[in-house]
């Protein structure tokens, strides 16, 4: 099969041929019919995810039909499946507790074990997998794998986003937008900030309140402003240190930060404003994933349409471009997210 393949970190991916992987005894094998590339891809791409070695191939945000099942799988040959990126074992106290995200025994597709920058994919513990809803398209599907589940779990499981309250995003790449989009289907009012002027008019253009260019002073100050005191809310969707200060200052008295982007390597340990935390009564939440039992809330959001998520994909691109998506992420990105959906070429 074909497959791009990671051979040197900040080099183009490598379009390989593979050997069909081997069928899990409790999982699946998919052909893969989209693939997200994302932000999170680009990490170790770069270098600086410590799990993501030479050799790997990446992608962590699809969608398949099933060509392979093993006997422990419950799905048959022809389904249609989309994934969480995290495949949690089902059985150690964070799963028995509901919180199949922070599995203590995690299976990482993309990221530790071979990914669906290729046409096809084995998916071991394939409890955690979903139907594909009927209607829904496969490139739809895969874009929703990371940004999408993640900017979910981040407003209504960890900051409780209501109705009413203002939210400001930091960031409006893929996750972001995300959030924005969630953000606004919730009935939150919402802010959008980014330094690509292009990116905010495309948020302004899906129905947010408010877009601040970070390029334009004191970013936390004008989001005080515009809210009359601060937000409820904010999400980091970057991981670097000025957004993350940013979305602390910009909160209101109790308000809520959420940390979306992932900061590893050379921002992995940050210099934070603790003073504004101590001084705000402020909380403080991280968020990776989503437990895979929640898809059902979020698909039906989707499906009956209280929520438009297809301004999220921008490109549809084939496997051979994946590496140049991937560059693109070392400076300002356009609107929208890029879905791999021809494995052909």
């Amino acid at each position: 099969m074909r497959a791009a393949v990671l051979r040197t970190y900040n080099a183009d991916l490598s379009i390989e041929e593979v050997p069909v992987p081997d069928c899990p005894a409790d999982g699946v094998v998919l052909k893969v019919l989209a693939c997200g590339v994302c932000r999170s891809d680009w990490h170790g791409w770069s270098g600086e995810h410590p799990r993501v070695k030479p050799g790997q191939i990446q992608g962590h945000e699809y969608c398949g039909e099933v060509v392979a099942a093993g006997p422990g799988s419950h799905w048959q040959v022809g389904d249609l499946l989309v994934a969480p990126f995290i495949l949690a074992c089902g059985t150690c106290p964070s799963c028995r507790e509901g919180n199949q995200h922070t599995c203590f025994d995690q299976r990482l597709p993309g990221f530790v074990e071979p990914g669906a920058f290729a046409e096809y994919v084995a998916v071991p513990r394939d409890f955690n997998l979903a139907r594909l809803p009927e209607g829904m398209s496969p490139t739809l599907a895969a874009g929703l794998g990371c940004r999408v589940t993640t900017a979910w779990h981040a407003l209504t499981g960890r900051a409780a986003l209501a109705g009413g309250e203002w939210l400001a995003v930091h960031g409006t790449g893929g996750i972001g937008l995300s959030a924005a989009i969630l953000g606004r289907a919730l009935g939150a009012h919402v802010i959008v900030v980014d330094v690509v002027q292009e990116k905010l008019d495309h948020a302004l253009s899906l129905g947010m309140d408010a877009a601040v260019n970070a390029k334009d002073g004191d970013v936390a100050a004008q989001i005080r402003e515009i809210t009359g005191g601060g937000a409820h809310v904010s999400v980091e969707a970057l991981g670097i240190p000025q957004t993350v200060n940013a979305s602390i200052r910009c909160l209101r008295p109790l308000g809520r930060h959420v940390q979306v982007g992932m900061p590893v390597g050379h921002h992995a340990v940050q210099e934070v404003d603790m003073n504004a935390v101590y001084m705000a009564n402020l909380a403080l939440y991280g968020t990776r994933g989503m437990p895979s039992h929640r898809y059902p809330s979020l698909l039906g959001l989707i499906t009956r349409g209280k929520v438009d998520m297809s301004p999220l994909i921008a490109r549809e691109i084939p496997l051979s471009q994946a590496g140049a998506e991937l560059a693109a992420f070392n400076g300002p990105t356009p609107p929208g997210v890029a879905v791999i959906t021809d494995f052909s070429r």
